[in-house]
C-alpha cells in the first residue's frame, strides 16, 4: 500500500531521519511530502492527498500543536493519522498534544525504527483500510 506521508520539522537533517526510519519499518511504500514548519505544512496539507502526517512540535512560525489544531479544524480530516514525533518528552506537552490538539500518537527523539513501528502500526493499517474504502465510484461521489 501506498501512503501519502507529510514529514514536518525545522531539521532537515530530522526530515530525513523520519523519512528513512518509515521506510526501515516496511509497514507501507510511503512517498514523502516535506515542510520545514507549521505554516509551510498548512500550505502543503490536503485532507484528500495525504494519507498520514509526521510532525514535531517546537518550530519557527507555527508549531506543530497549533499544526494539528488547525487540521483538525478542518472538515474530513479525522481519518488522518497526525503523529507527533519530538523530543519534548514532558507530560503536559504530551497531553496537550493528545488530548488538547487531537493527535494520535506521541513518539520522543530519538526513536528506533522498531518503537516506531510498534507506534504507528495500527494507524497504517487503518490508513489503508481508508484508502480502500475511499477509492470506489460512490465513495468519490459522496467526498
Amino acid at each position: 500500500m501506498k501512503l501519502k506521508t507529510l514529514v514536518i520539522d525545522d531539521s532537515r537533517i530530522m526530515r530525513r531521519m523520519v523519512m528513512r526510519s518509515l521506510d526501515e519499518t516496511s509497514l507501507a511504500e510511503f512517498e514523502f511530502n516535506e515542510a520545514e514548519d507549521g505554516r509551510d505544512g498548512l500550505e502543503k496539507f490536503s485532507a484528500k492527498n495525504t494519507d498520514i502526517v509526521f510532525v514535531d512540535i517546537n518550530m519557527p512560525n507555527m508549531n506543530g500543536i497549533e499544526f494539528v489544531r488547525k487540521v483538525r479544524a478542518m472538515r474530513k480530516t479525522d481519518h488522518i493519522p497526525l503523529i507527533m514525533i519530538t523530543s519534548e518528552k514532558s507530560l503536559g506537552k504530551i497531553e496537550d498534544a493528545l488530548d488538547g490538539a487531537g493527535a494520535n500518537a506521541y513518539i520522543c527523539k530519538p526513536f528506533k525504527v522498531d518503537e516506531l513501528k510498534n507506534k504507528i502500526s495500527k494507524l497504517v493499517s487503518k490508513c489503508g483500510t481508508a484508502n480502500k474504502r475511499s477509492s470506489g465510484f460512490f465513495s468519490r461521489m459522496l467526498e
